[in-house]
């Protein structure tokens, strides 16, 4: 017999959320296999903890389950979660910073730090190099996303602080800080190139295109390229920003005050780096231990 709990989510989820009858039939028979395992451990569906789903996950996990297939069992887990919580069946979120497995399959990519240096110190015959460069400098010393990086506006950067002050996702603001290396190589392409490219106009962004205006995400995408193209690296704005993260990590920055410089609202997000840095070890350990 169907659990009352599940059969009131799904009725939630035809009725107020128009949810189209597949959907239905996933969440139905995701929660129930769910439902299942919590009985044969003597746990309800509506007290179970997080250490039952991460037991859930093993179980799964034992049973070959792909991790996509597992993602998509913590997402009905969630999205149940939540329907409990709107009906004040339970105060607590049990899926609260759960990590989902199919995001470990997708590691970001990282650069080592010899092809960040390599990048930093290549130089294109254009005008605008002095500009590049500050920019590709922000992202790694930031890890700031391209769409903040060229809406950056100039009064955001405290160079006496050493600090910007970056509007992220969701229009939330958070600080990030910035080195001396940053601030000086700032400072002169302000006083110079960009005061060219202002062409007498005013204008509150820091990064501006040939016409004066705020440089777009694909000319600065088309700029990278061209540096990646230059060095032989394969390199994208959200390189940077994971090598940036993954530097921190491997330096000893702790999580938290990674997940704040980066912006993100769940630090499972950013755990993903704890990962990264796991698979460069066992790269190191097997390219030079002597009986790896």
């Amino acid at each position: 017999m169907e659990n009352k709990y599940i059969k009131n989510f799904l009725i939630y989820l035809d009725v107020e959320r128009r949810r189209s009858k597949n959907t239905l039939s996933s969440y139905q028979r995701d929660l129930n296999s769910f439902n299942s395992f919590l009985i044969k451990n003597d746990v309800k569906m509506d007290g179970f903890q997080k250490s039952d789903i991460l037991n859930f996950i093993d179980y799964l996990r034992d049973k070959a389950y792909t991790s996509s297939t597992i993602s998509r069992y913590i997402s009905s887990i969630r999205s149940y979660s939540r329907f409990m919580i709107i009906e004040r069946l339970r105060q607590d979120d049990p899926t609260e910073n759960l990590l989902s497995p199919k995001k470990w399959d997708k590691i970001p990519s990282a650069l080592g730090l010899d092809d960040v240096l390599t990048i930093l110190s290549t130089r294109l015959t254009t005008r605008f190099v002095e500009r590049d460069i500050n920019m590709l400098l922000i992202l790694y010393s930031t890890g700031l996303r391209v769409s903040e990086l060229v809406m950056l506006e100039i009064d955001k950067v405290d160079f006496l602080a050493g600090f910007v002050r970056v509007t992220g996702k969701g229009s939330k603001e958070r600080i990030v800080p910035i080195n001396t290396t940053v601030t000086v190589s700032l400072k002169k392409y302000i006083s110079g190139l960009r005061n060219e490219l202002l062409k007498n106009k005013p204008s509150k962004y820091l990064f501006l295109s040939n016409r004066g205006t705020p440089m777009t995400r694909v000319r600065f995408w088309q700029t990278i390229k061209e540096y990646g193209r230059q060095t032989g690296i394969v390199l994208s704005p959200h390189t940077l920003r994971h090598s940036f993260a993954t530097h921190m990590l491997e330096g000893g920055a702790d999580l938290r005050s990674i997940q704040k410089m980066l912006g993100h609202s769940d630090i499972s997000t950013t755990q993903i780096y704890t990962k990264i840095t796991s698979e460069r070890l066992k790269t190191q350990y097997n390219k030079y231990h002597p009986r790896a």
